[in-house]
């Protein structure tokens, strides 16, 4: 089997003396959407932050695109090719949608299309009207189309995604959900932390459930939406 293009393997991290994660080992390959999946508290956001080199891991190796990347900081792992958007979204309130993504950009990277703004626009059309509106005028769909275009713009060769769906009106998840598909279709690689359970399963090929900062269970997500009693006793969720 070909490398992933990123591996995590045993990775322990926490917030001061308090550990969250134990010894989480994923992996994610070109073009895949995985979706990371858990109860609050499970530790999502954890791992999201300690892959983007937010959060210094205590244990374990990040690898990607074949190199070690454990501890590395946050701007070293974005030039490598991780595109991060945070729950927060953290789009430039002063800077206009063409400023916003101009700050985001980055070369072209081979064997990937690059996104130009007319790419992004085409991705996320609401966007292209706005591209002289200040983001901070924008409203939280927009700010969160914008934060994913603003990643593009660097050309990653993965995203980390994390709670992309949080407070979006419904009328809003199927355009983000195409986006998402999209980028898998283009051969960037997202994992995508989510409390959204049908939002994942309308864009993820694979499910890493979390409990307690340990895996419990990694395989296609179509299994996860199949079996009832693993969604219940993992993500409390019996529907």
């Amino acid at each position: 089997m070909a490398e992933p293009l990123l591996a995590i393997e045993g990775l322990e991290a926490g917030y001061g003396p308090a550990p969250v994660l134990f010894g989480v080992s994923l992996t994610l390959a070109p073009g895949e959407v995985v979706a990371l999946l858990g109860r609050n508290g499970a530790g999502k956001s954890t791992l999201i932050k300690a892959a983007m080199g937010l959060l210094p891991p205590r244990a374990g190796r990040l690898r990607f695109a074949g190199q070690d990347i454990s501890g590395e900081a946050p701007w070293r792992i974005a030039r490598a090719g991780i595109g991060y958007v945070p729950e927060d979204r953290r789009v430039f309130p002063d800077l206009t949608v063409a400023e916003n993504l101009a700050v985001g950009r980055r070369p072209p990277r081979e064997g990937l299309p690059e996104w130009t703004d007319s790419r992004l626009f085409a991705l996320f059309p609401p966007l292209a009207p706005l591209s002289r509106r200040r983001a901070g005028l924008l409203s939280g769909g927009e700010q969160q189309m914008l934060a994913i275009a603003r990643t593009l713009a660097g050309n990653p060769r993965a995203v980390l995604l994390d709670e992309p769906a949080e407070g979006l009106a419904p009328v809003l998840l199927e355009p983000l959900a195409g986006a998402i598909l999209e980028m898998a279709k283009a051969g960037v690689a997202v994992l995508l932390a989510e409390q959204n359970l049908d939002f994942a399963a309308a864009v993820a090929d694979r499910a890493v459930l979390l409990a307690r900062g340990a895996v419990a269970f990694d395989g296609p997500m179509a299994r996860v939406m199949a079996d009832a009693s693993l969604r219940e006793s993992v993500l409390g969720v019996s529907a």
